[in-house]
C-alpha cells in the first residue's frame, strides 16, 4: 500500500521542478528587425546580390522546381530558380543569464 502511494507522491512533488521554455515568435521579437529591409518576392538573385551583398552561406537548389537559399546575418532568402520566393527573419538568440 505504501509503495502505491509513494509514486504519485513523488510525481506531485516533482511538478514544481519542471522548467517552462518560452519561445517568442520572430514576428514579436525586437522591433528594429521588423523595419529591416529584406528582398521582396520576384526579384532576381543578381538584384539581391547587388542590394544586400554576398550572402554568408548559399544552399544549392533542391527538388523540382529547385528551391535554394541564401543566408544573411538577419534573414534568409529562399529562391525558386532565379527569383525570390520568400525572405524570413532569423530567430534572435536567447539572451544568456
Amino acid at each position: 500500500m505504501n509503495k502505491l502511494l509513494l509514486v504519485p507522491l513523488l510525481v506531485l512533488l516533482s511538478l514544481p521542478l519542471a522548467a517552462e521554455q518560452v519561445v517568442v515568435p520572430v514576428g514579436q521579437q525586437a522591433a528594429e528587425k521588423q523595419a529591416l529591409e529584406r528582398p521582396h518576392r520576384g526579384i532576381s538573385k543578381e538584384r539581391v546580390r547587388e542590394q544586400f551583398g554576398e550572402p554568408l552561406t548559399m544552399q544549392n537548389g533542391v527538388g523540382e522546381p529547385p528551391i535554394s537559399s541564401w543566408e544573411y546575418s538577419d534573414f534568409v532568402v529562399y529562391f525558386e530558380h532565379d527569383l525570390v520566393l520568400h525572405s524570413v527573419l532569423k530567430r534572435s538568440e536567447a539572451p544568456t543569464e
